[in-house]
């Protein structure tokens, strides 16, 4: 897979974290709390530790939240075993911990380093699905049928113990030399096979290249990356487990939600539009995300489109319900009811959603301090997910504005992403470094241009072309 990248010299995010008023460290009641319960939390009785499973991350996580081992099926199909770290167990109601969680709503991820919504020695060491040791999981085990249908869905607290920490790049070198280890060995085969079932029911998946900012020997490395297979087949296994908890709670009438509204028809109108400008083939009967998945991202009037179609996906947020089921409860890029539930250290909601989850499988009364919570979650989680978001931008804008400090009045080949629909103006790409910003002057998307750098503001974290 190839990567762009280009050092900087060392940067100071400390005022991005000032102004988004990310804290420091954990208040010393949620701080101990979390350091009691690291030694004093029994692990589940029911046994998993026989199955094999393995955790894929990008390398140097220890947060792990997932891990994951796959079989095939007596009579054709396959059997999806996941585990999800049980958080819930370690995190006491009404307690100075939960509070501390509820402020921070998710992990924040910078540069120089992430601000953790639970304590390391919860999230990277107690809790965390390291291998070769045993933890409390909730384990998720769902039958998929040979055609990519989920016809059975089991859930249970459990022991498991990871046999591997394996990384995203290991895996996809294993996958094309032949050699993946057993655990997912039917990785490519059943994320393929989910991937095309999603395309089928509308799914869409934006096939747009990453920027990323990686540490390297004391600087900064700015790069675009494209995902590798191995991270859309994973992601499969996360997209399928949270299917099949919007199922469960959509049955029980009580749950929360990640919902997106459907595309408007006349915004779907207008990608078509943009489509035969741009020259991209729209075969009839074909969904959006199936004109999406034929595209190389590469190509300039492809990574144009790509862009275009991103105005379709708006308006995602959490839906919360009790008693009756919402009247949307899709999330259109999804094209199907879906809820989040894998990711416990790192996001707030999924601690809840789970408990919601276990009790309607198991027949018994939702508890008081999930149900009581759903209803607040939503905003909680809407507003963190802001910060996140401010965050990840802020720091690539402040990346993108250090590069190329020192270089106002020279140009730079640049594919155009968008522009502001008949004024002057849009979004470009260079082709070295890997920077995205905003450019004045007449536009066409697709269009291959030279642009020139007319400002470049660490301090302001802004960059800004003009066609040349």
């Amino acid at each position: 897979m190839a990567y762009r990248r280009l050092l900087v010299e060392a940067i100071d995010f400390a005022a991005l974290r000032r102004e988004l008023e990310l804290p420091e460290g954990f208040p010393p009641a949620a701080q101990a709390q979390a350091e009691a319960a690291a030694v004093e939390v029994k692990l589940p009785d029911v046994d998993r530790t026989d199955l094999p499973f393995v955790t894929i991350d990008p390398p140097g996580s220890r947060d792990l939240d997932q891990a994951v081992c796959l079989f095939r099926r007596d009579g054709g199909g396959y059997r999806v075993h996941y585990a999800i770290a049980d958080v819930a167990s370690y995190v006491a109601p009404d307690s100075p911990l939960e509070a501390e969680t509820w402020r921070r709503g998710q992990t924040v991820y910078l540069p120089d380093g992430k601000v953790p919504l639970h304590p390391a020695v919860l999230s990277e060491g107690a809790v965390s699905l390291l291998p070769g040791v045993d933890r409390a999981a909730v384990v998720w085990t769902i039958d998929v049928s040979a055609e990519g249908d989920t016809v059975a869905v089991h859930l249970e607290r459990a022991r498991v113990r990871s046999r591997a920490k394996l990384a995203y790049e290991g895996v996809q070198a294993d996958v094309d030399a032949g050699r993946l280890t057993e655990a997912i060995a039917l990785l490519p085969e059943l994320g393929r096979l989910l991937i095309a079932r999603g395309l089928e029911r509308g799914a869409i998946n934006l096939p747009m290249p990453d920027q990323e900012i990686e540490p390297h020997d004391g600087s900064w490395r700015l790069s675009l990356r494209a995902p590798l297979p191995a991270e859309e087949w994973n992601a499969q296994i996360s997209l399928l487990t949270g299917r099949a908890a919007a199922g469960i709670m959509l049955a029980g009438k009580i749950g929360m939600l990640r919902t997106m509204p459907p595309p408007d028809p006349e915004a779907v109108d207008r990608l078509r539009v943009a489509a035969r400008g741009l020259g991209v083939s729209w075969p009839d009967g074909a969904t959006v995300g199936q004109v999406l998945a034929a595209l190389d991202p590469a190509e300039p009037k492809a990574a144009a489109f790509v862009d275009e179609a991103a105005e379709l996906l708006r308006g995602a947020g959490y839906t919360a319900f009790a008693g009756e089921v919402p009247q949307q409860p899709l999330h259109s890029a999804v094209a199907d009811a879906y809820a989040h539930v894998t990711a416990p250290l790192r996001r707030l909601a999924d601690r809840y959603v789970t408990e919601v989850c276990l009790a309607l499988y198991e027949g018994r009364e939702v508890p008081a301090w999930a149900a009581a919570a759903l209803p607040e979650l939503p905003a909680v989680m809407s507003g963190t997910d802001r910060v996140a978001s401010a965050a990840e931008r802020g720091a690539v804008d402040l990346v993108e504005a250090t590069v190329l400090a020192g270089r106002i009045g020279e140009t730079f080949p640049a594919v155009v992403l968008d522009t502001n629909h008949g004024k002057p103006g849009g979004t470009v790409a260079l082709d070295e470094p890997a920077v995205r910003a905003r450019c004045d002057g007449d536009l066409t998307a697709g269009d291959r241009v030279t642009v020139r750098l007319t400002q470049a503001d660490p301090t302001k974290r802004l960059v800004r072309f003009t066609l040349a």
